[in-house]
């Protein structure tokens, strides 16, 4: 099954569950926070902007930087979960897409963000969306990434079968920091901070945190790639 129809198809089915589970659970993550609050100070320091949440589910983190000032818009694969944010979030404006072929114009954003959507992307389709988050984001702008580790190389791949009361079908892909940072760097973009925490219950593994800017030259570099 194609990554992004498995993804889809059961971020569908648990979006309610989904939502009701993580509702306020960044209330207790102060590093994911800080994070995603210098993200959005960057994003005003250069002037502001718009900025997108990609892949952002039901909304939560849009929300949180919607609160602390961030003119900030969503995209997710699943229908369910743009509907759930959609009502959660009625201020927000969200919309169906993908992150291969995201409905902005070349430089339209300020800033982009990625949390936890790229664990749905395989390595070999990775250059190619970074590219994408790349082209969207002007230059000069951030781009801010959250991921799980692997601690067994470029990839750990989770195949889960149960989760927020559903049986399901998904691939999750922990990552490796420096293989991410490696790709960031060869679409257009330098980083500029890293963080990564220890686990908490019910955790399985370290989670990491990627701040970068996009190059002026990475527009040129991936039309050479290209």
């Amino acid at each position: 099954m194609d990554s992004e129809h498995e993804a889809r198809v059961a971020y569908d089915l648990v979006a309610e569950d989904y939502a009701a589970l993580l509702e306020g659970e960044l209330e207790n993550l102060p590093l994911e926070r800080a994070m995603l609050t210098a993200f959005a100070e960057q994003v005003a320091a250069d002037g502001g902007g718009a900025v997108a949440d990609l892949g952002c589910g039901p909304g939560r983190v849009s929300g949180f930087l919607a609160g602390i000032g961030a003119d900030v818009r969503g995209v997710d694969l699943s229908p369910g979960m743009i509907e759930v944010a959609r009502r959660d979030h009625p201020g927000i404006p969200f919309e169906v897409g993908s992150m291969a072929a995201l409905p902005f114009r070349d430089g339209e954003l300020a800033g982009a963000l990625a949390w936890y959507s790229i664990i749905h992307i395989p390595q070999d389709r990775q250059d190619a969306v970074f590219a994408e988050f790349a082209r969207v984001v002007r230059p000069g702008g951030r781009l801010l990434l959250g991921f799980q580790v692997s601690e067994r190389g470029d990839e750990d791949i989770v195949h889960l079968t149960q989760a927020y009361g559903h049986e399901l079908d998904l691939r999750t892909r922990r990552q490796s920091p420096a293989r991410v940072k490696a790709r960031l760097a060869t679409a257009g973009f330098t980083p500029l901070a890293e963080l990564v925490r220890e686990p908490l219950t019910p955790e399985k593994s370290r989670q990491a945190f990627l701040l970068a800017q996009r190059r002026a030259d990475s527009a040129s570099e991936a039309a050479a790639s290209s």
